[in-house]
């Protein structure tokens, strides 16, 4: 008989991730996914784990992915109108990149976040506490659809590339109502499907590109549905001014070509990770991110 594999440390890190990525009936829970990944990103300064916002000439100018995205941060707080005086609430904050980036740039009096998986609150307090800023950032374990924070107790809630993981973002919504004040905003960067393309294959397609993601990185039933019936939602979770609007172009395949351009970016992932990236990468953006939409998402607590 072969001699056996060890199942701790690195040998065990290995299987889970060969396991997670090539094996069609693995379904992993939102933690799971996220202790799989650990701090294997893509970038280079940071641990940021968003796709990035890539402004025109972004990649002419050989910009990184770090600045893309921190750019992505940029705008989310730029479009919550986030300043001096905001209370506010960053629902899964990953790392606490933009925490940290959020307080040097837009001044905030404090940042709340919140966070279900227990590996990255750890490794982002630790980050939080050797920045010396543990009295304007506190970082805790919670979920964004039962948050343990007061009624009416933030100005901004923002959610940077994570609310299509909750269970539900209906959930999300209601809870963001509750603990904004009047007049306060909730700023999303989120992924949805695509509308359905006319053309039975161009509709195969799509599915094949959602169903991808969607499986992989444990998105529920429950969060698949187009952008009228996401603005629709917001309305029904009592918001108003409610805006969602595609930035996909400025995400997806300009993400796709820096990563073709950079190979060290790709080695810094995970090893079993490299290889489906390298075979996603040999297609066209339009075929890998066909059924994906990606939205900035913008609505207010009315004020009265």
């Amino acid at each position: 008989m072969p001699p056996s594999i060890p199942t701790t440390g690195a040998a065990r890190d290995r299987l889970g991730y060969f396991n997670w990525l090539y094996n069609p009936f693995q379904r992993l829970k939102v933690t799971e996914v996220y202790d799989l990944l650990g701090t294997d990103v893509a970038t280079e300064n940071a641990f940021y784990l968003n796709l990035g916002y890539w402004s025109e000439g972004a990649l002419a100018d050989d910009r990184s992915l770090d600045d893309a995205c921190q750019a992505l941060a940029a705008l989310v707080a730029d479009s919550a109108g986030m300043g001096p005086g905001d209370r506010v609430l960053d629902v899964g904050f990953g790392f606490a990149d933009q925490d940290l980036f959020w307080l040097d740039v837009y001044r905030p009096d404090g940042i709340v976040g919140l966070n279900v998986t227990a590996s990255q609150v750890e490794v982002a307090r630790r980050r939080v506490r050797e920045a010396g800023l543990e009295d304007r950032i506190d970082l805790r374990l919670g979920s964004a659809t039962a948050m343990p924070l007061e009624d009416a107790s933030v100005d901004k809630v923002v959610a940077l590339e994570c609310a299509f993981h909750f269970e539900t973002r209906e959930r999300f919504f209601q809870e963001a109502r509750r603990v904004l004040r009047p007049g306060g905003r909730l700023v999303l960067a989120d992924i949805i499907p695509m509308p359905a393309e006319s053309g039975w294959w161009a509709r195969l397609a799509q599915r094949w590109s959602w169903r991808q993601v969607a499986r992989k990185f444990a998105i529920p039933a429950g969060n698949v549905y187009p952008l009228p019936e996401y603005v629709a939602k917001l309305k029904a979770a009592g918001f108003e001014n409610a805006r969602v609007d595609s930035i996909r172009e400025r995400v997806y395949a300009p993400l796709h070509e820096y990563l073709r351009r950079h190979p060290e970016a790709v080695a810094r992932l995970h090893p079993s990770a490299r290889l489906p990236i390298a075979l996603a990468l040999k297609l066209d953006a339009r075929t890998v991110y066909r059924g994906l939409d990606y939205v900035l998402t913008v609505a207010d607590k009315p004020s009265a």
